[in-house]
């Protein structure tokens, strides 16, 4: 027994991070992937007539410390991960795998499933109980359970390898970022940086015991970079380094990892009756098919080429009229987009940056959250906790009962992944009368304090930490039965709106008023600011919606269509051919390091986030007619979308909250695309 094997003796059942040791984990792992199919082996061996309470619910309750160890594990391995866990979890990714397939090819037990499936008219099941049989159902079908044995096995066989692609692909990504720093050491080669990025770097390279600035591609420290230092070819220097992880013809290049995930996933989407993989993924979602996909996408691209050209070609003589430069490239992208914004609307991220004190931001984040929703956020220090950096908060209710446990990790460092994201460390559901709550995580990168200056975010990091916060309300006021159908578990094209809606807030005078004041004199934004954040909101906004349209084609051409690919470059360029701005840079390559679709969950699936932009400008659109705090119409996203989780069809809870379905019109005039 180690103690991850058994339910978690703390406060709140909270993971005990401190008391774990790495090697715990494999041990823990192998023993309760043998308990949980104990747990199976009792549905399957019950003599009594399948039911949905012996069957049904059984199986979603099944596993539940495996799951908890997983997450914890998985969790880890992207927010604090080292050589011993990457080996440790090269090890168990296989084991998991063939673990979930000994549930979904065990013909006995989808036998009983079955019969359950087959009387469903007849039980007088609750909406969120049909959704759970349905969806348990589909489970054993789109994972091979009336293939023939032969095709099972070489289902179990894809699965086992694309598991330990997808981590190797992660990793590679990983190494990549932590293998590269530029070095400067002439002060002059930092010309037009400002002081906090200087600082910043200083401090790194003092912890790395050498002289001057050091320059990495984690975020905080590469965009300040290519966005504000005059040195040209510097710029161009880390641009490149970064757009060419995972594609150097090194041991951590990912080219034939990306053939193979595609390939494979290809190969099991076939086995399972599907023309291709994004037919398969499709299947369970709101946009239902690729043509459904490509044509919304090109829709979009139809509406913001112009805009985006437009833009470009403004920027290209905005750059020539500044430095004399003949042709943008990629890293000039950043500069001369930050310059000509500080020109249109003399609003720079530097004049911001004081209002945005990482703590105060939180803090808005956490009142916004009470004025709308009714709960609060008390800091507590009893909470075991993974690196010093990380933040625990108690979330209580009005009558102080607990509603959920939340986790924040805001700093970049070694061993932890790039980006933003929210996490569950432990899910919630309803058993034997009591509402088990969640623990819910917000991991991000954001600017770490030096030491003359506290944490001060960009605007930017402003919206990615209310967008983080959106998905962690999504998951802390779940309120469902059924883990597996509880938080974030809902369609892919929906799970980004409560993160997308969120970041509304972060616009409006009312809401800035609460948390944008200066770190040092206390002074709330001034209101010419706040304008200027606002007319800025669409400034160069088709270019940005061209380049996330072109992230959602390249998906859709490597998992949407039936293609062998000889070379990762060439097929790249092709997909990004009718939304090409720039000038290709040969030594770079954007699928080598595009985990969204190769390591995260997001393969046939980018396209989402723009799907989730039409549903939360109009679900924005609504508050905005009521009043961005109105109880009634946040009373209505709180009950129909935040705490239903997956338990009824999103299009379902999205038009109980509104009224109707989504028009795309809130976006395109949000956007500026449309008058």
């Amino acid at each position: 027994m180690t103690i991850l094997t058994e339910k978690f003796n703390t406060k709140y059942a909270t993971a005990p991070f401190s008391k774990i040791q790495n090697k715990d984990f494999k041990d823990a792992f192998i023993q309760l992937i043998k308990s949980s199919k104990e747990e199976i082996n009792q549905i399957i061996i019950n003599t009594e007539n399948p039911t949905f309470k012996n069957t049904i619910e059984a199986l979603d309750f099944s596993g539940n410390q495996l799951d908890r160890v997983s997450s914890l594990f998985f969790n880890l391995n992207s927010a604090e991960t080292s050589d011993e866990i990457q080996k440790i979890a090269q090890e168990i990714s296989p084991l998991l795998t063939e673990f979930s397939n000994d549930i979904t090819l065990n013909e006995d037990l989808f036998k009983k499933v079955k019969k359950v499936y087959d009387i469903k008219d007849t039980l007088n099941l609750s909406i969120e109980e049909q959704t759970l049989l349905d969806k348990k159902y589909k489970s054993f079908v789109r994972n091979g359970a009336l293939l023939n044995e032969e095709q099972k096995k070489k289902v179990r066989e894809i699965d086992t390898q694309l598991a330990k692609l997808k981590l190797t692909f992660g990793e590679n990504v990983l190494a990549e970022t932590n293998n590269y720093q530029l070095h400067i050491t002439n002060e002059d080669d930092l010309k037009g940086l400002p002081e906090g990025a200087k600082e910043a770097a200083a401090t790194l390279a003092k912890s790395k015991k050498i002289d001057g600035w050091v320059f990495t591609l984690d975020y905080p420290s590469y965009l300040p970079f290519v966005t504000y230092v005059e040195n040209r070819a510097l710029r161009r220097e880390i641009s490149i380094a970064a757009g060419k992880k995972a594609f150097q013809n090194n041991q951590f290049d990912n080219q034939n990892n990306v053939k193979k995930i595609v390939r494979l996933r290809h190969e099991r989407a076939n086995l399972l009756g599907y023309p291709t993989h994004a037919h398969f993924v499709l299947e369970e979602r709101m946009a239902q098919n690729p043509d459904k996909v490509v044509s919304f996408l090109n829709d979009l691209l139809a509406k913001a080429k112009p805009a985006a050209e437009k833009e470009f070609s403004e920027l290209t003589f905005f750059a020539k009229e500044l430095d004399g430069i003949d042709q943008l490239e990629k890293w000039d992208g950043a500069y001369y987009s930050e310059k000509l914004k500080q020109k249109l609307f003399n609003l720079d991220d530097e004049k911001l940056k004081p209002y945005f004190k990482l703590e105060n931001v939180l803090k808005g984040a956490f009142t916004i959250a009470e004025k709308l929703y009714g709960i609060t956020f008390k800091e507590v220090f009893d909470i075991d906790k993974y690196h010093e950096d990380v933040q625990t908060f108690e979330v209580l209710d009005f009558e102080g009962n607990l509603v959920a446990l939340f986790y924040t990790d805001f700093f970049p460092r070694k061993g932890k992944r790039n980006g933003a994201w929210m996490t569950s460390y432990k899910s919630q559901w309803i058993k034997d009368g009591i509402n088990e709550r969640p623990h819910i995580s917000n991991v991000c990168n954001f600017t770490p304090p030096t030491p003359t200056k506290p944490s001060l975010l960009t605007f930017n990091e402003v919206t990615t930490l209310f967008h983080e916060f959106g998905h962690g309300l999504h998951g802390m006021l779940a309120n469902t039965t059924y883990p597996s159908l509880s938080g974030t578990s809902v369609y892919w094209d929906f799970v980004e709106l409560p993160s997308q809606v969120m970041e509304n807030w972060c616009y409006e005078p009312e809401a800035l008023a609460l948390f944008a004041k200066h770190y040092e004199t206390g002074e709330i934004i001034p209101q010419e600011y706040v304008e200027k954040i606002k007319e800025s909101a669409s400034f160069l906004e088709g270019i940005a919606t061209m380049r996330q349209i072109s992230f959602g084609l390249l998906d859709m051409a490597y998992h949407g269509k039936v293609q062998s690919i000889k070379d990762i470059k060439s097929f790249e360029e092709h997909a990004f051919e009718n939304t090409k701005l720039y000038p290709d840079v040969s030594e770079n390559c954007m699928s080598t390091s595009f985990s969204h679709i190769f390591q995260g969950g997001y393969s046939s699936g980018y396209y989402s986030y723009k799907w989730a932009e039409v549903l939360d400008a109009d679900a924005f659109a609504y508050f905005q007619e009521k009043g961005i705090f109105d109880k009634e119409v946040a009373t209505k996203f709180k009950e129909n979308v935040l705490s239903k989780g997956g338990t009824e069809h999103p299009m379902t809870l999205y038009k109980k909250f509104r009224g109707q379905e989504p028009k795309p019109d809130a976006l395109l005039k949000r956007a500026g695309l449309i008058e």
